[in-house]
């Protein structure tokens, strides 16, 4: 089984930094692509950040220049750094990886859609 774990949500002010955390466990063998997405209240998911394994990044429009997405490919952790945090990016940010797991024969599959179970940032002052 493959589990994703985000850590580094919490409560910060506007113009403040905030570093997110998602270390990626399990019988993996490699890991594609990592990525960052989002919930507010009252909203549809929406990308935030992903990250291939060679590291080309891609950005939703809402955090280019604000946030920098960064991953430890031997750890298996992909990380989000959030600068000048606004209160509209108060949300639920969920972890998503594709990738190669090992199965009961210890032979590689490819699994998609891999969600962490999310944590919470608060923008407010």
């Amino acid at each position: 089984q493959v589990q994703l774990v985000e850590s580094g949500g919490g409560l910060v002010q506007p113009g403040e930094s905030l570093r997110l955390s998602c270390a990626a466990s399990g019988s993996i063998f490699s890991i594609n692509v990592m990525g960052w997405y989002r919930q507010g209240p009252g909203k549809q998911r929406e990308l935030v950040a992903t990250i291939t394994s060679g590291g080309y990044t891609n950005y939703g429009d809402s955090v280019k220049g604000r946030f920098t997405i960064s991953r430890d490919n031997v750890k298996n952790t992909v990380y989000l750094q959030m600068n000048t945090l606004k209160p509209e990016d108060t949300a639920v940010y969920y972890c998503n990886a594709d990738l190669y797991f090992r199965d009961s024969s210890g032979q590689p599959r490819h699994g998609t859609d891999y969600w962490g179970k999310g944590t919470l940032v608060t923008v407010a002052s």
